[in-house]
This record gives structure tokens, C-alpha cells and sequence, in this order.
């Protein structure tokens, strides 16, 4: 189960000086170096030139999330250390474009690339340090990506890190009970009827008070009654 935790560090505990290691640069390094490492890297992991490789998935993700982390705060840095009047504008902390240059069989034609959603948006919490909201907003979307591509035991882990982080925020719970139920659901699906009732359980004992995830518990549970 290590192995399921290997997102988390730059998710739910980001460190200023992990990030620039994981960059292989020295701690302070300025926003140029930063761009010039994520490019480097990017090439070097991209799943599109390591197709299957997991851990080259999960560095990918490490680096990006390590560059828009150092981006939002290298800024603020600069601003401190300078005396020049006219500082450099700041950076965003958008990952640079990376060119990919992918050898692919003559029969198979490459798959378009979909179009980036907005930013889903959360609900702000003002008790929230802006570290913490930058955390969850991260933590959202990669909870999308890994609910979509149906990696459900990921997708706990990260959520309930994300809760041990949070363990107030009542939108999380509203997202950790969601997971149980769509893993639950997934379960079924797989015949794996008894493994399904722990994690449907464990979604209304996290958010007991969501009606409309009560009725669509109730809806699964009644599903397995019809497969026994």
C-alpha cells in the first residue's frame, strides 16, 4: 500500500525546499533556472514518451505540482529580496509549454489531445491559509483525474490525506464520503459484494447528513440484494 502514497508529499505537504530538490536545483534558485529544469524534466517523464511506465506518471505529476508550487512563491520572494524599482513581472505559474516528440506506429493514429476544463471552483474558506487553499485546489483536480480514469484506492489515498490535513473542512468530508461510494459502486460492478457494503458504509458514516448520498447508497445496496 506504500505505493499509493507517492503523490501525496506535494499534495497534502508541500515542503519549499523538496520541491527544488525534486527539480534537481539549489534551494533559491531563481524563476528562470525553475522553467529551464521543468522543461528538462517534463521531456524526460512525459507519458506520452513513457507509455505504461506508472512511476514515470507519478514523477511527471511530482515535478508539475513542484513548478506551480515554486512559481506561486518564488514571486513573492523576488519581490522582497530586490531594490530595483522595476522588478521582473511575475511569473506564472502555469507549466511551460514542453514539446514531446513521440515516435508512433504508421497504423495507429495518435490520440487528439482533450482540451484543459477551467479550474473547477471550490468554496473558499476564509479560515483557510493560502497555502491550504492552494493545496485543495490542487487536491481537487487531481481527485477528478483520478476518479475519471477509475484509479479509486489512489484516489482514497490522496482524499484521506487530504482530510488528516483539513480534518475541519466540511467540503472534504463531502469528497471523501463521494469516493467510498463511487469505489463501493465500482466494487459491484466487479462482483466484489462484500468489499462494496465496507466502503458504502464507510461513505455514510463520513458524510451522514448528505441526503442525496444516502438515496444513492440506498439505490447500490438494493442493487446487491438483486445479485445474491
Amino acid at each position: 500500500m506504500a505505493e499509493l502514497f507517492n503523490i501525496l508529499p506535494f499534495l497534502v505537504s508541500m515542503n519549499l525546499p523538496d520541491c527544488y530538490r525534486l527539480l534537481g536545483l539549489r534551494t533559491g534558485a531563481p524563476a528562470e533556472d525553475i522553467k529551464a529544469s521543468y522543461r528538462r524534466l517534463a521531456r524526460l517523464y512525459h507519458p506520452d514518451v513513457n507509455p505504461g511506465d506508472q512511476a514515470a506518471e507519478e514523477k511527471f505529476i511530482q515535478i508539475t505540482e513542484a513548478y506551480k508550487y515554486l512559481m506561486d512563491v518564488v514571486p513573492e520572494e523576488t519581490s522582497r529580496s530586490t531594490s530595483t524599482p522595476s522588478a521582473t513581472p511575475s511569473p506564472s505559474s502555469q507549466p511551460p509549454k514542453v514539446r514531446i516528440h513521440v515516435k508512433r506506429p504508421a497504423e495507429r493514429s495518435p490520440s487528439p489531445t482533450p482540451a484543459k476544463s477551467p479550474a473547477p471552483k471550490i468554496r473558499l474558506d476564509p479560515t483557510l491559509s493560502e497555502t491550504d487553499r492552494k493545496l485543495k485546489q490542487h487536491s481537487y483536480e487531481q481527485l477528478q483525474h483520478l476518479l475519471k480514469g477509475h484509479r479509486f484506492p489512489r484516489a482514497i489515498a490522496l482524499v484521506e490525506g487530504l482530510s488528516q490535513r483539513l480534518p475541519k473542512d466540511r467540503e472534504v468530508k463531502q469528497w471523501q464520503a463521494i469516493t467510498y461510494q463511487r469505489f463501493g459502486q465500482h466494487l459491484v460492478k466487479q462482483r466484489q459484494l462484500d468489499k462494496a457494503r465496507i466502503y458504502l458504509k464507510k461513505a455514510l458514516q463520513t458524510d451522514p447528513n448528505n441526503r442525496s448520498l444516502w438515496l444513492e447508497v440506498e439505490r447500490v445496496f438494493r442493487q446487491i440484494e438483486q445479485l445474491l
